[in-house]
């Protein structure tokens, strides 16, 4: 394990850089919260519920890089907001899954660790019954911890944008890809960012809004909506208004709406159209007439 301590000049603050094989672990700048304590260290394990690989209790933000073979970089990259409630990351299937699959069409991913609700022994058991109980409560919670959430995907472009050299990537075409809840802390990047942290475009996946009221505004970026219309946790209906809501903002914007995959389909292969969303992803983020466009922050 290599540690390298450096300082980002805009906060002052030292990250940690450790290499895994193909894996490099950012740490990303933060300001602890006064009202938010994690009595938990993070853990990553197979949740019994999802049968799946799941992250919870992130206290300390972190960007996991994938970087595609020397002679495949086009320089465009895309950082990755899993989903899981705001209570825990899916890591494999929103995670690690997409950035195997986005560095075999030459784009370098960024899995971002946003902050999570502090939770127990299982996250997801946390999740479940909290949602039966009192979601009122789960609502007033993650709601307290969305500000920082969106700082971590706020300062995840930063790091990209100034860090772009190193990285291989071009400064102006960072995307935003956010899977359900991951979507909630896409929504909040678009509500709080400015001319220099604004993501180029953006992916919202079976994106989450109950924390949050997603507003299109003049550096909203080019958008491609992914959803399902059989979606059993998120009204399709959801989807589309946001959708309209963007398009008569005057922004650049796409969805595919398939008829089958419900919630969460991620990369599972289903055998069903839903399956082959990324290459949809692909076509649409190196068509011509996207790249063709200014993506520097106007």
């Amino acid at each position: 394990m290599i540690k390298i301590k450096a300082f980002l000049p805009y906060l002052f603050i030292a990250f940690t850089m450790v290499t895994y094989a193909q894996e490099t672990i950012i740490e990303l700048p933060h300001i602890k919260p006064d009202s938010i304590i994690w009595s938990n260290p993070e853990k990553e394990y197979i949740s019994k519920l999802g049968n799946a690989p799941v992250i919870t209790n992130v206290s300390t933000p972190s960007l996991i890089v994938y970087k595609p073979t020397v002679e495949k970089q086009n320089g465009i990259s895309v950082i990755i907001a899993p989903g899981g409630g705001l209570y825990t990351l899916s890591i494999n299937s929103e995670g690690r899954k997409v950035a195997e699959w986005l560095n075999s069409k030459g784009i370098t991913a960024f899995i971002l660790k946003y902050r999570l609700v502090p939770t127990g022994k299982d996250g997801i058991q946390d999740l479940k019954e909290i949602i039966k109980n009192d979601n009122e409560k789960r609502v007033r919670i993650t709601k307290k911890l969305m500000p920082y959430s969106t700082a971590d995907g706020l300062n995840a472009i930063t790091y990209v944008r100034e860090h772009s050299k190193m990285l291989g990537v071009h400064p102006n075409k960072i995307g935003f890809m956010g899977f359900s809840a991951g979507g909630c802390v896409l929504f909040g990047v678009v509500n709080a960012c400015n001319e220099t942290n604004r993501p180029n475009f953006l992916v919202p996946v079976y994106p989450g809004t109950d924390v949050i009221d997603p507003e299109p505004n003049h550096l909203t970026p080019p958008t491609l909506f992914i959803a399902a219309a059989n979606d059993k946790l998120i009204d399709a209906t959801t989807f589309t208004s946001i959708f309209n809501k963007w398009h008569k903002a005057g922004i650049k914007t796409g969805m595919h709406m398939y008829a089958d995959g419900g919630h969460g389909f991620g990369t599972w292969l289903k055998g069903l159209p839903v399956s082959n969303w990324l290459d949809r992803f692909y076509e649409w983020v190196t068509s011509k007439n996207l790249l063709e466009q200014d993506f520097s922050p106007k």
